[in-house]
């Protein structure tokens, strides 16, 4: 089962692309299935079809965001956290090969094409909450337990890191093929 958590800032990623979706995209995608609609013949427009498809993804994906959106429970952060791991902690982690590792935790619904971030409900997230700075925490792996220690734990991006970038499946980069 997934955990209901949210950050501040996911929340408010989430909620800016069903706004996005539902006052801009899908709007203009209506206009164009109209648009190969008029045009007659349907069964050979690639047009109509394309954005008829777009327009069923569209929809789905504002039904799941907005009965997504009330079940979500926002973490926001605490002064109780400091000192231990916890949701929405940024964690700098290291193993005995001296492989580092950063990332921040977050809820499931964050983590969609990122890679500075994991779920609460990964293995790595669970076996770290409520360990301090210098602690080792035992993580599950399909080729067995693995031994991790905290460098860092922050509740503010740390200096160095590079900004997360929220992004929806919906966002495109400046580079990305149209």
């Amino acid at each position: 089962m997934r955990t209901p958590l949210i950050t501040r800032e996911g929340y408010e990623a989430l909620k800016q692309e069903l706004d996005y979706l539902w006052r801009e995209l899908r709007p203009e995608v209506t206009r164009k299935v109209a648009w190969a609609a008029s045009l007659g013949d349907r069964s050979e427009n690639a047009d109509y079809h394309y954005n008829k498809k777009l327009l069923r993804e569209i929809d789905r994906r504002v039904r799941y965001l907005r009965k997504g959106l009330e079940l979500l429970k926002v973490v926001d952060y605490s002064p109780q956290q400091e000192g231990k791991v916890f949701f929405g902690a940024w964690v700098e982690v290291e193993n005995d090969d001296g492989e580092i590792k950063r990332f921040r935790i977050v809820g499931p619904d964050e983590i969609y094409q990122r890679k500075d971030v994991i779920s609460i409900d990964a293995p790595m997230a669970r076996a770290l909450l409520k360990r301090g700075v210098d602690e080792e925490a035992v993580v599950p792996t399909p080729a067995g337990p693995k031994s991790w220690y905290i460098n860092l734990i922050a509740y503010q991006l740390p200096p160095g890191w590079p900004a997360p970038a929220p992004r929806s499946r919906w966002q495109r980069d400046e580079d990305d093929p149209v």
